[in-house]
């Protein structure tokens, strides 16, 4: 099967209405549901599993002398530094395949200006796995100002320039430069977001696929353990790589026109929709979705036209749902990248085994006593569960780990919050997180299998919360609950975001979250006060939000706690006018706010919001000659001023907030009154002036005197 899936079966549940569904009009009524995968533990394993359990993964040929090694199976690339721990992507990734029976090496942070430190543990016998790290290498380098950072949280002792921009090209291209014919696979966050066309912020341009660039033999998006298992296996019973295409969630370059086999259809969705004409179907037989390809706009055609840029995006997010996407392709010159459906997500016992397998939990002791300050946030943090259904445009998680929750067991986490207590230094009794990409997600799904196979919605609780999704938070109150009743666990916090407008439908759960789990700042992220920029986010109003505060409030007083909370808010984003931005600032100063960390839209490659960034039109909808457009922030001084209404009571935002309040015609909201925005002068200068008049008055008195 070369879409890589297993066999469907069908269900007739009559029709669903259009609002479920996104761009889509239901023509079928037969809905696929996917029987269970393999297991990723149930594997034979390699002959080499004879090695043993290595207590860290080598990283120099003495490492891999003292396990008593000559050679590594597998070595991989990373641009962070070598962590044994799940939450950093080369640990979790080497120790599941040394769970296989490989020998795995990591080379960390190598110097790229030459091909040298590619070849300090050999030549692997399998492949090397190439990943820029747990970051985009852009976004870790630079700002969404396009400034330089000064410091890198995965480097030891925080150092910048230890990886180079676009380092998984960068790593790739030098692994076939030290050892020609070695196969190079691509994984994590910056090849997820770079495995078709996509618009490039910092060099301003549409960029072609990373496989392009890079020469990568495969790529590896989203969650990769299933892929990169098999792919291992088969690679070591001698089957090359370039015959490989039917593993889920990769990509790979192919001649123009290939298809796996003659009955494979390609459906041409290359050009703009009609207005009015026929929507992008998804219905029909399973069997022939699993053998149909979408043939995606070229990459020279979303290079000079936005509105095509914008369709692709929205052709590529509605192809996301493992249980319903069909392949993609898209040409490349002569050349098709072709990538294959999403991954199916990990079942609970897969995900508890991947999470308990034997990390050291520890930096690699090369690094001495070094400080690495992405570890040093995370080492008593539990992660309890993977993937988003929020669908927020601005965000990542949904082109890299998907809409579908995966969540361990109970019994799982409880046992990882014990080996934090007995074997990581310096543990105090405090657990600083629970959570994942949100913190209130555990075990949230549909309530229908088959439905949640068969959906097409961007997102799950926008514009309101599906009333198919299981809203209830008991297995998360189970679960805090016995964690913090664990002997020699003192305190149980929560550090990943709360999506406020789940929590809301259970007030059990802010209760005890607000009573037991806040250390005196709880994160919220509600981005925005103004319906325009909340639509192209697709996040709630702030209805939801002040229920929530109120909820907060309420049970901190009954607790007799001092808690705040710290909302999150964006600038420049997507459908922001200056004027909504004013509102927010206005609300933001009713509401006794002073954000002193504020965030300016970043167009990271392939979101949704980019899309629109970049092409001035909403793919949230079908996207035709005559479609909405969308107001852009473009220019740094429209940014800084949109930034400033969020920096509202800082004075060096004032000069521009007075600049612009004039020309927008709101000069009352300039003064010295509390119900002014910003002042008429700078109090501070003022008071100065003030004093040094005062001085020179008694100055003068005191001469006078005399």
């Amino acid at each position: 099967m070369a879409a890589g899936g297993n066999p469907y079966r069908t269900r007739l549940i009559g029709r669903l209405p259009p609002s479920d569904f996104v761009g889509a009009r239901v023509k079928c009524t037969i809905m696929p549901s996917i029987h269970s995968p393999k297991s990723i533990f149930s594997y034979r394993k390699f002959w080499a599993q004879r090695f043993g359990v290595a207590p860290f993964l080598p990283m120099s040929r003495a490492g891999m002398e003292a396990l008593g090694w000559d050679s590594c199976d597998v070595i991989l690339i990373t641009g962070d530094a070598y962590i044994d721990h799940p939450s950093f992507g080369m640990a979790l990734i080497g120790r599941l395949l040394e769970a296989q029976g490989f020998r795995v090496g990591i080379i960390s942070q190598p110097d790229w200006r030459s091909a040298d430190d590619f070849r300090q543990l050999g030549r692997p016998n399998l492949y090397f796995g190439v990943t820029a790290g747990n970051m985009d290498s852009m976004v870790n380098h630079y700002t969404s100002e396009r400034k330089i950072r000064s410091d890198d949280a995965y480097t030891p002792g925080g150092l910048a320039g230890r990886r180079p921009d676009r380092a998984a090209t960068v790593y790739a291209q030098r692994a076939k430069e030290a050892w020609p014919g070695v196969p190079v696979v691509l994984g994590s966050i910056e090849a997820s977001l770079r495995r078709l066309a996509h618009y490039d912020y910092w060099s301003d341009t549409v960029r072609r696929s990373i496989l392009m660039d890079s020469k990568a033999d495969l790529l590896i998006y989203g969650n990769a353990e299933r892929a990169l298992v098999e792919l291992t296996h088969r690679l070591a019973q001698g089957e090359p790589i370039r015959d490989i295409h039917d593993l889920r969630g990769t990509a790979f370059v192919v001649a123009q026109g290939w298809k796996p086999d003659a009955d494979w259809r390609e459906l041409d969705q290359s050009h703009l929709e009609e207005a009015g004409g026929h929507p992008i179907h998804f219905a029909g037989k399973p069997e022939a979705r699993q053998k149909t390809v979408l043939r995606l706009p070229a990459f020279d055609s979303v290079k000079t036209s936005r509105p095509l840029y914008a369709h692709a995006s929205r052709l590529f997010h509605l192809e996301s749902n493992p249980g319903n996407a069909r392949a993609l392709v898209q040409a490349h010159g002569a050349r098709d990248v072709w990538v294959n459906p999403p991954p199916l997500p990990l079942a609970t016992p897969e995900l508890d085994a991947l999470y308990e397998l034997p990390y050291a939990r520890a930096p690699h002791p090369d690094y001495g006593e070094a400080n690495i300050p992405a570890w040093e946030m995370i080492r008593f943090s539990v992660n309890i569960m993977r993937g988003c259904f929020g669908g927020c445009t601005f965000c990542s998680l949904t082109e890299h780990e998907g809409r579908i929750i995966q969540s361990r067991s109970e019994a799982s986490v409880l046992r990882e919050i014990e080996a934090i207590r007995d074997r990581t230094a310096g543990f105090t009794g405090i657990i600083s997180d629970l959570g994942g990409p949100t913190a209130n997600m555990y075990r949230l799904a549909c309530k229908d299998k088959a439905i949640e196979a068969a959906c097409r919605r961007f997102s799950c609780i926008y514009p309101e919360i599906c009333k198919r999704l299981e809203t209830s938070h008991a297995p998360l109150l189970a679960l805090y609950r016995k964690a913090r009743a664990l002997p020699g666990i003192r305190k149980i916090l929560i550090g990943s975001g709360v999506r406020y407008d789940l929590a809301i439908r259970s007030p059990d759960y802010v209760r005890e979250l607000v009573t037991h789990h806040v250390g005196g700042y709880l994160k919220v992220a509600p981005e925005h006060t103004e319906s325009a920029p909340l639509a192209k986010m697709q996040k709630p109003g702030m209805a939801s939000f002040e229920q929530f505060a109120r909820l907060f409030a309420q049970f901190s007083r009954a607790a007799d706690k001092e808690q705040y909370l710290i909302p999150y808010f964006i600038a420049a984003h997507p459908g922001t006018s200056d004027e909504d931005m004013l509102h927010l600032a206005l609300w933001l100063k009713r509401n006794r706010f002073r954000p002193d960390q504020v965030q300016t839209f970043l167009p990271t490659p392939m979101a949704l919001a980019t899309a629109m960034w970049y092409s001035g039109r909403n793919p949230l909808k079908r996207v035709t000659e005559s479609s909405e457009s969308v107001e852009i922030v473009r220019t740094g001084r429209q940014r800084k001023l949109q930034k400033a209404f969020l920096r509202y009571h800082d004075p060096a935002s004032w000069p521009i907030l007075r600049e612009a309040l004039h020309r927008m015609g709101y000069s009352d909201l300039i003064g010295n009154g509390k119900q002014h925005l910003v002042p008429t002068v700078n109090p501070f200068n003022e008071k100065a002036r003030g004093k040094k008049r005062e001085l020179a008055q008694r100055g003068k008195y005191a001469k006078e005197k005399g």
